[in-house]
Order: C-alpha cells, then sequence, then structure tokens
C-alpha cells in the first residue's frame, strides 16, 4: 500500500513548509493529513476521490495531490520544495529537542547543514549563546543525535504489520497458495520488527514466487528461488518468503516464529527425550522416523507440553509454566468490550460524540469514555471547564437515548510541570472516569516525573494513567521515570496503568505489563482514538498485552458496564483512604 509513502511525503511537506515559516494552519493541514492516512485501514491507492474527502482532514486539494502521486509515484509540489530546502536540514529534525525554528536558525546562524556538523559544534560547545541555546540545551541535543545513532533497522509493528497483510492478501487472490501465515517477531507481535517472513503451501512454489516477486510492494529482489524468494519493499522492509511441504507446514511455522532462545530450550528438552526437532517435523532420533509436524501443536505434544500461545514463547518462564500447567489463558480481542480513551471535536479529535458511538457499535463494544483533552494543553484545544461541563450535559443527552450502549463522561487530565491536576476536584468528582497523563517537561529529573505520576494516582478521581512513559517507539525515547514505585504506587492506590494501542506507543511495554500483572495492577487497553477508525488499533493494544501474559481479569475493559462502574467507584474510596493516610 503507498499509504505510508503519501503520508511521509506530507510530513516533508509540513516539515519544509515549517522551516521556511509558513503559514501554521497550512502546515498542520498536511501533519494531520499524514496522520490519518497513515493509520488509514484501506489502501489508499484504491480510494475513490469521494471517499478520500471522508478521511478527516483530506479536502479537494489534498486529495488531488494523493490522486497525482498516486497515478505517478511524483508529486510535483513535493519536488519543487526539496529545492528550496536541503534535505539533510529536514533530516535534522529527527534529533529530539530540534525543532524548525531551530534548524532554520542553525543555518542561517552557522550554515550547519546536517546532523554531523550540527553534533561536531555542539560537542565543542559552540552552539551556546545562540538563540534560545545553552548548555543544557546542547547536551540534550547531544543526548538526541545519540538516539537517532542507537536507531536500528527495526520498525515499529504499526508500519509493519499493514504492509505484511497486504501482501498475505495479495498472494492470496493472484498465487496458488494452499495454506500461508506469518512468522518470526511479527506473529509473536514485538513491538519492532526487523524483516517480515511468511510460510506457504503450494502445488506450484514456481508459480508462487514469480507472483510474490513481482508484486507492486517491490523495490528490489534480493534472492529468488524455487521454495525461498526475498525482497526488498518501497518502505526498505525486507521480507522472505518460504513453500513448504504440508506434512511439514506446523513445524516450520513454530520453527520460524520463535524466539530463537524458545527454539533451543525445546531442542534441548526434545534431545533428552531421544528426539529431533527442525523445521521439518519432529523425529526419533534413533529410527530418523517422522512422528509430527503437520500441525505446529505437534511439536509441544512430544515433549508433554500444551500448545503456548507465539505472543510467550520468550523464553521467560513459559515453558516452566507449560511444564506446571499454569499457563495464562490470554484475553482476545474479541474479550474487549469498550474503549477507556478517545477524543471527540470538543478537543482534538475529528468526530462527533454520536459518530464515535457509532463506530464502537459496529465493533460490538458496549461502552466507550469520552476524554478529551483538559484546558492545560492548548495545542490540543483543550477544554476549559464550561467546556467540560457542556460536554457532560451532551454525554447525559445522549445516554438518554442509547440502548444497550453506554457513555462514560471522562477527561484526559493534564498532569503538571508541579504534579498538579489540571481540574480541582470538585469538577474531577462529577466524571465517571479521569484519563491523568504527562504531556510536557519530558526533561524533568526523574524524582520529578515520578512525582507528577505518583501525585496524580493519589488524587481519589483519577482513574487512570495513560501513556505512563511517554515513548513512541522509534521517534522518542521513554522518559526517565522510576517505574517501580510508579506501580507500587498503582497497587496501593488502585489505580489502573494504561496499555496505550497507538502503534507508535504501545506504552506500557510488555515487560512493565507483566510486572503489573504480577502485582494485581488492572489495566485497561485503549487506543487513544482521534479518528473513528483508530479503533482499529486496539488489536495492537491486545497483542502488546498478551506478550505481557495477561489475561480477561487483569483488564478493565473486558468487564461488563456496571462491573466497570462498580471498580471505579471502588477504587476512589481505595484511593481516598491512601491520600489520607
Amino acid at each position: 500500500m503507498k499509504n505510508q509513502e503519501i503520508a511521509k511525503v506530507f510530513n516533508d511537506i509540513a516539515d519544509i513548509l515549517e522551516i521556511k515559516g509558513n503559514n501554521p494552519f497550512r502546515i498542520r493541514a498536511y501533519r494531520r493529513a499524514a496522520q490519518n492516512i497513515d493509520g488509514f485501514a484501506g489502501d489508499i491507492a484504491e480510494t475513490p476521490e469521494e471517499e478520500l474527502r471522508k478521511i478527516p482532514g483530506i479536502g479537494h486539494d489534498l486529495a488531488e495531490k494523493i490522486k497525482e502521486y498516486v497515478t505517478t509515484d511524483h508529486l510535483e509540489f513535493y519536488e519543487e520544495l526539496k529545492k528550496e530546502v536541503p534535505h539533510s536540514l529536514v533530516e535534522m529534525l529527527s534529533v529530539p529537542s530540534i525543532g524548525p525554528k531551530t534548524v532554520k536558525m542553525l543555518f542561517e546562524k552557522l550554515k550547519i547543514n546536517n546532523i554531523d556538523e550540527l553534533e561536531q559544534l555542539a560537542k565543542k560547545g559552540e552552539l551556546k549563546g545562540l538563540p534560545g541555546i545553552q548548555a543544557k540545551t546542547e547536551e540534550n541535543i547531544l543526548k538526541g543525535i545519540a538516539m537517532v545513532r542507537r536507531r536500528t533497522d527495526r520498525f515499529p509493528i504499526g508500519r509493519v504489520l499493514p504492509i505484511a497483510e497486504d501482501i498475505l492478501k495479495k498472494l492470496k487472490d493472484a498465487a496458488p497458495v494452499k495454506e500461508i501465515a506469518l512468522a518470526g517477531s511479527l506473529r509473536r507481535w514485538k513491538d519492532t520488527i526487523k524483516d517480515i517472513d511468511m510460510l506457504a503451501t503450494s502445488r506450484d512454489p514456481k508459480k508462487v514466487m514469480n507472483v510474490f516477486t513481482r508484486l507492486p510492494h517491490v523495490k528490489e529482489v534480493l534472492m529468488k528461488g524455487p521454495t525461498k524468494s526475498s525482497i526488498v519493499t518501497r518502505e526498505n522492509i525486507q521480507v522472505d518468503l518460504r513453500v513448504v511441504e504440508e506434512d511439514s507446514v506446523g513445524a516450520a511455522l513454530a520453527y520460524f516464529t520463535g524466539s530463537k532462545a524458545h527454539n533451543i530450550r525445546l531442542r534441548e528438552m526434545a534431545v533428552k527425550k531421544g528426539l529431533k526437532i527442525n523445521e521439518y517435523g519432529v523425529f526419533d532420533i534413533k529410527t530418523n522416523k517422522k512422528i509430527g509436524g503437520k500441525n505446529e501443536a505437534d511439536i509441544y505434544k512430544a515433549l508433554g507440553l500444551p500448545f503456548i500461545p507465539p505472543e510467550l514463547r520468550e523464553d521467560t518462564g513459559e515453558i516452566e509454566a507449560a511444564f506446571e500447567r499454569k499457563l495464562p489463558e490470554l484475553f482476545e480481542l474479541g474479550d474487549i468490550k469498550g474503549d477507556l480513551h478517545v477524543h471527540t471535536k470538543y478537543s482534538d479529535g475529528s468526530h462527533d460524540i454520536e459518530e464515535l458511538v457509532d463506530e464502537a457499535r459496529k465493533r460490538g463494544y458496549k461502552y466507550i469514555a469520552i476524554t478529551d483533552h483538559s484546558k492545560g494543553l492548548g495545542v490540543a484545544r483543550g477544554m476549559s471547564i464550561e467546556k467540560l461541563l457542556e460536554q457532560n450535559k451532551k454525554i447525559e443527552a445522549v445516554n438518554k437515548r442509547l440502548k444497550n450502549f453506554f457513555l462514560l463522561s471522562g477527561v484526559e487530565m493534564d498532569i503538571r510541570s508541579d504534579g498538579t491536576m489540571d481540574y480541582p476536584d470538585e469538577v474531577l468528582k462529577k466524571l465517571d472516569i479521569v484519563v491523568a497523563s504527562i504531556h510536557s517537561g519530558f526533561r524533568q529529573s526523574k524524582e520529578q516525573l515520578t512525582k507528577r505520576l505518583v501525585s496524580a494516582m493519589k488524587n481519589p478521581f483519577v482513574s487512570i494513567i495513560a501513556h505512563p512513559t511517554g515513548r513512541l517507539i522509534g521517534e522518542r525515547d521513554a522518559y526517565d521515570v522510576d517505574m517501580d514505585e510508579v506501580l507500587m504506587t498503582a497497587r496501593d492506590t488502585g489505580a489502573a496503568i494504561e496499555v496505550n494501542a497507538y502503534p507508535l506507543r504501545l506504552d506500557l511495554s510488555d515487560i512493565y505489563i507483566r510486572k503489573a500483572k504480577g502485582m494485581g495492577i488492572p489495566l485497561a487497553i485503549s487506543t487513544d482514538a482521534h479518528v473513528a477508525y483508530q479503533f482499529d488499533f486496539m488489536r495492537y493494544g491486545v497483542g502488546i498485552a498478551r506478550r505481557g501474559w495477561l489475561e480477561k481479569k487483569d483488564v478493565l475493559n473486558t468487564y461488563p458496564y456496571k462491573a466497570l462502574q462498580k471498580r471505579l467507584k471502588n477504587k476512589q474510596y481505595k484511593r481516598s483512604s491512601v491520600k489520607s493516610r
């Protein structure tokens, strides 16, 4: 799909316009369009113009530009802009703490053209003294450059999975495959992916390889063979496809799903039982007789184990748990009954409340929480208290008309730099749910950031801490916070922790999810949706939560509405007692 290509082009345009000091509304329009195209569930290249214009932020002009790029792989406006601003200046924006105005100033004052030149002068201390740059700023710039240098050839799962699924669909439609599946870290739902692994069965492998190597995704064919081929996509992601025998597909799927550490443990156990396990099957070492491999479960059955879900296969205790018959009964996407972090036009969302209700019901949900931004986040059109109360009345009115569906009145409340809340308690107590989060001051000390989160959880009306570490995968590191103290406070106060399902966040990580589960901390899987189709991001949150061993009982929004309501009220009482101690 060209979604990611076009989103990147529009983001580049916004960057160049910002460096040039162009109209901020025009810049914001390109950024909004880029975000919505990137998350669009359909194939932008196959979407008619009248449907394109239904995507929030896409008017006639941008729809025409999309059509031009889809048709020609070229956008004249973009090419002309690139002549005015060197691409190396745009690349400097990838450094955290460097914004367009700073890039422009550095170029005009010191003729800094690229990240290497920026790093050299920062190391020499030659930046401080420029407008807005002090010694601490130089230090932050160097840290940001180091983060850019640390970036590996791994991609966020939210960038990779839509490409992989589109390739699967095109192969099913055009190639003679009988079975086809994803493997590797993508199947294990890791938050970052190095490459895409696919397995298929077919009576005509040669034709499968011909179709695969000629897909529209292909930028380069690395290798083409009778049963295995490798390509590089236009997004520079390697894809490996293997066609395997039908009686070995289960063993191959287990082998190529991994992880390597998990597979090594299985092979060591097999040897002790006089067995050999590889991608072709399970074999008796003495007779070399094949005793299994057509089904993936054969591998585990031969070792006396129950089937271990792919998300758990990391050699972090899942084999021991399987032996003891203590594997978690992982919850599933279908267990989710609602979304507890959703934005509307009252702040920076794209839809009215009623439109979001319709979309939620299409997904089988029973409730959603309306959590627009509080007043402190001006950039997101945060609500004044008056506007919040006006929204509450609207929610009450809509609830009276609804049957078998409920709206929770809420807010995503900004936790201020000093740890105080953006609204007073007398306002918060009027809400069904309060989602609290940090949106600024990321470079504060660990003690300050931790204190802000702890203070929020001790507030009797704060229900959930949203995107608790602030990370943006591949773009921004998690801020420096004492997660052990945060989790202990959550346990003591009854505050829930969010697993933000937005694909570039996936915040909490699977490591902290599992730790929170072990401490009995409730978690909420929420999309932070600003556009209706972002409800579909829920599957990413479920995937990362399953890696954290979560079961239905661990997840707040698997509860029926009345049970959720009761849990939220009970937590208020618990937190009140903690706060008073």
